[in-house]
């Protein structure tokens, strides 16, 4: 005995269309689903390259018998690591920020080295990179007035890199003027512009 079986065919043209093609509002849940998703694994991402440079820095802190309290964080986008509490870390921050950057430097690659990616983590210690960033907001709020008043160009010192971030978007926020970098590192500096 064989059976028949029936397909059943959509009534109209139009419900065959529709049963093909994904509606645009389903479209758009997938994408936002994967958007989601992405920002998960990425926000995932910076809180592991952030556990792993407070492991990295715990171990050097107690092999210099350091005290201090390592905060992690995720921020912009960036994993942040401070550390914060010992009376020896301004040590660990040096003239100008110098052993900070290269402390921050050799963590990156420790978590580098962990994870295959370049990491861009943010290491501050004693509050010494949150200060340093409220006087460089200061001086570049300065110098755009200063550019703005005596509609000359104004140089600025040499900076690090994270320097010169934080001094173009003082800049930036002022009308009338505008910045750029010049020179090569480690003399690359701010200059700002009137108009």
């Amino acid at each position: 005995m064989s059976e028949t079986v029936e397909a059943t065919a959509p009534d109209t043209a139009d419900e065959a269309v529709e049963d093909a093609v994904e509606t645009p509002d389903q479209e758009a849940r997938d994408q936002e689903a994967q958007e989601a998703e992405s920002t998960g694994s990425s926000n995932d991402m910076l809180v592991r390259e952030g556990d792993i440079a407070g492991d990295y820095l715990e171990r050097l802190l107690d092999l210099l018998d350091f005290d201090g309290d390592i905060d992690l964080d995720v921020e912009a986008g960036r994993a942040i690591v401070s550390i914060d509490g010992g009376e020896d870390l301004e040590k660990l921050v040096g003239p100008r920020g110098s052993v900070l950057e290269a402390l921050q430097e050799l963590t990156r690659l420790a978590v580098q080295q962990e994870t295959g990616v370049r990491s861009r983590l943010m290491l501050d210690v004693a509050g010494w990179r949150a200060d340093r960033r409220e006087e460089l907001r200061e001086l570049g709020r300065n110098a755009a007035e200063k550019a703005l008043k005596g509609g000359e160009r104004v140089r600025m010192q040499p900076m690090s890199p994270f320097e010169r971030k934080v001094v173009h978007d003082a800049v930036a926020a002022v009308d009338g003027v505008t910045s750029e970098s010049e020179g090569e590192e480690p003399k690359r500096r701010v200059v700002v512009f009137p108009g």
